[in-house]
Protein backbone atom coordinates (compact mmCIF):
# COMPACT_ATOMS: atom_id res chain seq x y z
CA UNK A 1 0.00 0.00 0.00
CA UNK A 2 2.87 2.26 0.90
CA UNK A 3 4.34 1.94 -2.72
CA UNK A 4 1.24 2.38 -4.41
CA UNK A 5 1.48 5.71 -2.20
CA UNK A 6 3.79 6.65 -3.18
CA UNK A 7 4.24 5.50 -7.00
CA UNK A 8 0.62 8.17 -6.84
CA UNK A 9 2.68 11.10 -4.84
CA UNK A 10 5.47 10.45 -8.09
CA UNK A 11 2.51 10.72 -10.88
CA UNK A 12 1.07 13.66 -9.26
CA UNK A 13 4.37 15.55 -9.13
CA UNK A 14 4.91 14.72 -12.99
CA UNK A 15 1.73 15.80 -13.44
CA UNK A 16 1.98 18.68 -11.80
CA UNK A 17 5.61 19.39 -13.77
CA UNK A 18 3.60 18.87 -17.10
CA UNK A 19 0.77 21.12 -16.45
CA UNK A 20 3.57 23.94 -15.17
CA UNK A 21 5.77 23.48 -18.10
CA UNK A 22 2.63 23.87 -20.18
CA UNK A 23 1.31 27.44 -19.03
CA UNK A 24 2.45 30.57 -19.56
CA UNK A 25 4.58 33.37 -17.38
CA UNK A 26 1.54 35.12 -17.47
CA UNK A 27 -0.99 32.26 -16.79
CA UNK A 28 1.27 31.25 -13.59
CA UNK A 29 2.39 35.07 -12.48
CA UNK A 30 2.00 35.12 -8.68
CA UNK A 31 2.72 39.27 -8.83
CA UNK A 32 -1.26 40.35 -8.71
CA UNK A 33 -1.47 37.94 -5.33
CA UNK A 34 2.01 39.04 -3.78
CA UNK A 35 0.46 42.98 -4.11
CA UNK A 36 -2.68 41.57 -2.33
CA UNK A 37 -0.23 39.02 0.45
CA UNK A 38 2.38 41.85 0.96
CA UNK A 39 0.98 45.52 0.63
CA UNK A 40 3.89 46.84 2.82
CA UNK A 41 6.37 45.21 0.71
CA UNK A 42 8.06 43.11 4.35
CA UNK A 43 11.04 42.71 3.97
CA UNK A 44 11.96 44.97 1.32
CA UNK A 45 15.50 46.34 2.80
CA UNK A 46 16.78 43.04 2.97
CA UNK A 47 15.80 41.77 -0.27
CA UNK A 48 17.39 45.40 -1.55
CA UNK A 49 20.63 44.07 -0.23
CA UNK A 50 20.58 40.71 -3.02
CA UNK A 51 21.11 40.30 -7.04
CA UNK A 52 21.16 37.63 -8.57
CA UNK A 53 22.39 37.31 -12.48
CA UNK A 54 20.16 34.79 -14.02
CA UNK A 55 19.55 34.14 -18.26
CA UNK A 56 22.01 37.41 -18.62
CA UNK A 57 19.77 39.69 -16.59
CA UNK A 58 20.22 41.22 -13.36
CA UNK A 59 17.69 39.88 -11.06
CA UNK A 60 17.20 42.58 -8.09
CA UNK A 61 14.32 44.59 -6.57
CA UNK A 62 15.98 47.69 -8.21
CA UNK A 63 15.95 46.35 -11.88
CA UNK A 64 12.68 44.61 -11.65
CA UNK A 65 10.82 45.88 -8.54
CA UNK A 66 9.69 44.17 -4.93
CA UNK A 67 6.82 41.72 -6.36
CA UNK A 68 8.62 40.59 -9.21
CA UNK A 69 11.88 40.04 -7.42
CA UNK A 70 9.92 37.72 -4.38
CA UNK A 71 8.20 35.96 -7.24
CA UNK A 72 11.35 35.16 -9.26
CA UNK A 73 12.50 33.82 -5.43
CA UNK A 74 9.53 31.83 -5.06
CA UNK A 75 9.47 30.12 -8.41
CA UNK A 76 13.49 29.35 -7.98
CA UNK A 77 12.45 27.38 -4.40
CA UNK A 78 9.65 25.77 -6.07
CA UNK A 79 12.42 24.41 -8.78
CA UNK A 80 14.48 23.43 -6.04
CA UNK A 81 11.86 22.14 -3.85
CA UNK A 82 9.92 20.29 -6.37
CA UNK A 83 12.89 18.49 -8.03
CA UNK A 84 13.91 17.58 -4.54
CA UNK A 85 11.10 16.26 -3.40
CA UNK A 86 10.87 14.34 -6.83
CA UNK A 87 14.49 12.69 -6.37
CA UNK A 88 13.20 11.90 -3.25
CA UNK A 89 10.20 10.26 -3.97
CA UNK A 90 12.19 8.23 -7.09
CA UNK A 91 14.57 7.31 -4.06
CA UNK A 92 11.87 5.73 -2.06
CA UNK A 93 10.80 3.16 -5.08
CA UNK A 94 14.48 2.88 -6.37
CA UNK A 95 15.59 -1.05 -5.55
CA UNK A 96 17.93 -0.64 -2.77
CA UNK A 97 21.45 -1.92 -4.87
CA UNK A 98 24.80 -0.43 -5.59
CA UNK A 99 24.75 2.59 -7.69
CA UNK A 100 21.37 3.29 -6.21
CA UNK A 101 21.75 7.33 -5.48
CA UNK A 102 23.62 7.77 -9.13
CA UNK A 103 20.91 5.74 -10.63
CA UNK A 104 18.33 8.40 -9.62
CA UNK A 105 20.37 11.51 -9.94
CA UNK A 106 20.70 10.60 -13.35
CA UNK A 107 16.86 9.77 -13.77
CA UNK A 108 16.04 13.47 -11.59
CA UNK A 109 18.60 14.93 -14.49
CA UNK A 110 16.82 13.52 -17.43
CA UNK A 111 13.30 14.48 -16.04
CA UNK A 112 14.56 18.15 -15.15
CA UNK A 113 16.07 18.28 -18.92
CA UNK A 114 12.72 17.16 -20.53
CA UNK A 115 10.94 19.61 -18.10
CA UNK A 116 12.85 22.58 -19.77
CA UNK A 117 12.95 21.01 -23.24
CA UNK A 118 8.96 21.37 -22.75
CA UNK A 119 9.35 24.94 -21.11
CA UNK A 120 10.89 25.58 -24.67
CA UNK A 121 7.70 24.88 -26.50
CA UNK A 122 5.07 27.41 -24.18
CA UNK A 123 4.86 30.81 -25.78
CA UNK A 124 6.49 33.40 -22.97
CA UNK A 125 8.67 30.82 -21.63
CA UNK A 126 12.51 30.15 -21.33
CA UNK A 127 14.18 26.87 -21.20
CA UNK A 128 17.60 27.54 -18.93
CA UNK A 129 20.47 25.07 -17.70
CA UNK A 130 19.90 27.36 -14.92
CA UNK A 131 17.20 25.98 -14.09
CA UNK A 132 18.30 22.42 -14.64
CA UNK A 133 21.50 23.43 -12.48
CA UNK A 134 19.23 24.50 -9.46
CA UNK A 135 16.62 21.55 -9.92
CA UNK A 136 19.75 19.45 -9.42
CA UNK A 137 20.85 21.39 -6.60
CA UNK A 138 17.83 20.50 -4.98
CA UNK A 139 17.48 16.93 -5.68
CA UNK A 140 21.23 16.48 -4.99
CA UNK A 141 20.35 17.95 -1.31
CA UNK A 142 17.41 15.96 -0.53
CA UNK A 143 19.16 12.75 -1.45
CA UNK A 144 22.32 13.75 0.55
CA UNK A 145 19.78 13.80 3.62
CA UNK A 146 17.89 11.03 2.60
CA UNK A 147 21.10 9.21 2.48
CA UNK A 148 22.95 10.61 5.79
CA UNK A 149 19.61 9.91 7.39
CA UNK A 150 19.43 6.30 6.51
CA UNK A 151 23.11 5.87 7.24
CA UNK A 152 22.32 7.58 10.74
CA UNK A 153 19.64 4.64 11.44
CA UNK A 154 21.53 1.56 10.23
CA UNK A 155 24.17 3.03 12.67
CA UNK A 156 21.58 2.92 15.35
CA UNK A 157 20.22 -0.83 14.12
CA UNK A 158 24.04 -2.09 14.92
Amino acid sequence: MKKLLVLLLLLAILTGLAVSSSQTYEQQSLVSTLKQLLPGEPGKAILSTLEFSYWNRIISIEERGYYHFVEFLIRKAAHFLTFGLLALVIYSLWPKRKGRLLGVALLTLILACADELHQSFTGGRTATMQDVYLDMAGALTFLFLAATFQLIQNVRKR
